[in-house]
C-alpha cells in the first residue's frame, strides 16, 4: 500500500550498505465520520486526562499556502484537537522554509512546517525536527517546449527560475546533475514562487523549479507547452523528499511539554485525514485559510504519501523514518549543502514522537 515509502526505504538501505495568516477557529463541525469521532490510536485516555487541566497556551505556527503544509494543522484546529490540548494556535503564512526558520530565530514563530529543501538547515544545527510530516512528491522541474527544451540536457544556457534554500533549489540541482550540468551551466534566476509562476506564464523564463500548488498554476496556464523534466520520485534512489514540523533547539528545551501537546493533536489530525471521506472538508478549510481556490487545493491530495499516526509510529520504531531522514541527508551531502554526515538523532526528536504516542 505504501509504494513510495517502500521504494525510499529500499533505496536508503541500499545506500547505507554501500557507503554507510490569522488565528483559526477551533470549533469542530457538527457532524464527522465515525472514525474521526473515536479517540486517536496515538493518544491514550490517560494523556487526555492529563491535558484536561493543562495550562492554556498560545503557539505561533508557521505554514506555507498549500495542502501538504496545512492538512494536519488546520484539521487539528477545526476538529478541536488543539483545544483538547489547551492550545490556541495562531497560524502565520510564509512562502518558504528558510524564511520560517529566520522567523523562529527572531522569536516571532514557535513551530512550523518545512518542506524538504530547508532540512539542510536542521542538519546544520539551525533547528530541531519534532514531528515527521510526510514524504512528498510535490516538487517539479518544468520547462517550455516552445523554448526548445525536451530533456534536462537542453537546460544548458537556459534561464531558469528557482527559490534559493528551498526544495526548489534542491530538485533543480539534482535535475541538472542528472544531465551532467550544474548551476554554472545555466542562467539561474533566484525568485519567489509567485514571481516564478508569473515569469513562466509571460515567457520570461525557459524553465523553473517549483512546488505544488505553483506547479499546478503553471500547468493550467500553459497547458501542452509545459514539459515536466523531473519530480521527487525521479531521485527516490538517492534522496528522500521528507517534510517535517520543526522548532528552535532553545524552544524545544524550554517548551518540551508544549511540543508534546502539539504533536498529540497532529496525530489525531493524521488519523482524521486518513479517511478519504474527509478530504473535501479538509480541502475547504485549507482553501479558506490561505485564500486558494477549492479545486486547486483538492488537486494537491496526491502530493505526498500520507500515514496514519499508527503507521508513522510503526515506521519510527522499525527504523524506516530514520532511514528516510538519512537518505535525505545523503542527498544534501552529495549536493554540497551539508559538509559531513550528522547523526539523524542529533536533529530529529524521535523520543518526543514516541512519548506523544504513549
Amino acid at each position: 500500500m505504501k509504494k513510495l515509502l517502500a521504494t525510499l526505504m529500499a533505496a536508503a538501505m541500499a545506500l547505507s550498505l554501500a557507503a554507510c495568516g490569522s488565528t483559526s477557529s477551533s470549533a469542530a463541525p457538527e457532524s464527522t465520520s465515525s472514525d474521526a469521532a473515536s479517540t486517536s490510536s496515538a493518544t491514550s485516555e490517560e494523556a487526555a486526562d492529563s491535558t484536561a487541566s493543562a495550562e492554556p497556551i498560545t503557539m505561533n505556527v508557521a505554514y506555507m499556502p498549500n495542502y501538504s503544509s496545512l492538512v494536519e494543522v488546520v484539521t487539528a484546529d477545526k476538529m478541536g484537537y488543539f483545544e483538547e490540548e489547551g492550545i490556541d494556535v495562531n497560524l502565520v503564512q510564509f512562502q518558504d522554509g528558510p524564511t520560517i526558520i529566520a522567523a523562529m530565530e527572531n522569536g516571532s514563530i514557535d513551530v512550523g512546517y518545512i518542506g524538504s529543501g530547508a532540512h539542510k538547515l536542521c542538519i546544520n544545527g539551525q533547528a530541531k525536527i519534532f514531528c515527521f510530516a510526510h514524504v512528498g512528491n510535490g516538487d517539479r522541474v518544468m520547462a517550455l517546449k516552445s523554448h526548445g527544451i525536451e530533456t534536462a540536457a537542453d537546460l544548458a544556457g537556459k534561464t531558469i527560475g528557482y527559490s534559493a534554500g528551498t526544495s526548489s533549489e534542491a530538485i533543480l540541482n539534482k535535475t541538472l546533475a542528472s544531465a551532467g550540468l550544474s548551476m554554472s551551466d545555466v542562467n539561474a534566476m533566484e525568485m519567489e514562487a509567485s514571481g516564478i509562476v508569473s515569469a513562466m506564464i509571460s515567457g520570461s523564463l525557459d524553465a523553473c523549479a517549483l512546488w505544488s500548488p505553483s506547479t499546478l498554476a503553471v500547468e493550467e496556464e500553459l497547458g501542452d507547452d509545459v514539459i515536466e523534466l523531473a519530480d521527487n520520485l525521479s531521485f527516490a534512489d538517492s534522496s528522500a523528499s521528507v517534510s517535517s514540523w520543526i522548532c528552535m533547539s532553545e524552544y524545544a528545551d524550554a517548551n518540551y511539554d508544549n511540543l508534546l501537546r502539539f504533536t498529540r493533536a497532529l496525530y489525531k489530525a493524521k488519523d482524521y485525514r486518513a479517511d478519504e471521506a474527509n478530504a473535501e472538508q479538509i480541502s475547504q478549510w485549507i482553501a479558506e485559510e490561505c485564500g486558494l481556490d477549492f479545486d486547486t487545493v483538492y488537486a494537491q491530495r496526491g502530493d505526498a504519501e500520507w500515514l496514519t499516526s499508527q503507521e508513522m509510529m510503526d515506521e519510527v520504531n522499525d527504523g524506516t523514518i530514520e532511514s528516510l531522514y538519512k537518505s535525505q541527508q545523503d542527498g544534501f551531502i552529495a549536493s554540497g549543502d551539508v559538509e559531513a554526515e550528522v547523526p539523524v538523532s542529533d536533529y530529529v526528536m524521535f523520543d518526543l514522537m514516541k512519548e506523544a504516542a504513549a
